[in-house]
């Protein structure tokens, strides 16, 4: 008889506005394509706002970047560059990609987004959460969506075979809001500083966005240092 995958949980800490979260994500989907029969992981995502104070009309993408970071519009053009040619690799176009005119790329508020991720797990459980996470990910960097709009989220949890009414309810739930604002305190706790950080059975940190090869070691030491403990 073949022996059975060893079962993993990775909770990973992002947010929707983070390029290098979707990097991180799909080079994590690689290792695990690879580590398949192996290890199989049940991905969690946590919520963690890189702008908890944007306002709910947002900012401009590079006036942000400028503001925050002191970043000349050069220098913030050649971050994107190099941003597009690391989505090239792991297969994700940065590049907008709907309708007509390109609207303006902006930074939003991702509270409510976060509200409906943290629902979305409970609702529909990790793999539902996954692919709700994905379609925020090309709303934002594909399409240019306001991702700080209720509609927007609630088309979006539609989309991925969420309850509308449930979404809609979610992101006025304050108790959703209390839990969202529980997690972020854990990862600070945690010493989670950046995103995307994975931290894989509660225990192992894998900070940034890393090779495929890179998150296939690290889940094969936690499985071995996990088997010898309890041997």
């Amino acid at each position: 008889m073949s022996e059975q995958p060893t079962k993993v949980t990775i909770d990973v800490w992002s947010d929707v506005m983070c390029p290098w979260c979707v990097i991180g994500t799909r080079q994590l989907q690689k290792a695990l394509d690879e580590l398949d029969g192996e290890i199989e992981a049940e991905v969690r995502f946590r919520p963690f706002e890189l702008n908890p104070d944007m306002p709910p009309e947002g900012e401009e993408q590079a006036a942000h970047i400028q503001r925050k970071y002191g970043r000349p519009a050069a220098e913030s053009a050649d971050v994107r560059d190099r941003l597009k040619g690391f989505g090239d690799r792991v297969g994700y176009s940065f590049a907008y990609e709907g309708e007509g005119e390109a609207p303006q790329a902006m930074m939003w508020n991702t509270f409510l987004a976060h509200k409906l991720l943290y629902w979305a797990l409970r609702a529909g459980g990790p793999e539902v959460q996954g692919k709700l996470k994905r379609a925020m990910f090309d709303a934002h960097f594909q399409q240019r969506r306001n991702m700080a709009d209720p509609e927007v989220l609630v088309e979006l949890a539609e989309s991925v075979g969420l309850p509308r009414l449930g979404a809609a309810q979610a992101l006025l739930d304050e108790q959703v809001g209390k839990s969202v604002r529980h997690e972020e305190a854990t990862a600070w706790d945690m010493n989670i500083t950046g995103v995307p950080a994975m931290v894989v059975n509660g225990r192992a940190l894998i900070p940034g966005a890393q090779e495929p090869e890179t998150y296939v070691n690290v889940l094969r030491k936690v499985v071995a240092k996990e088997a010898a403990q309890a041997g």
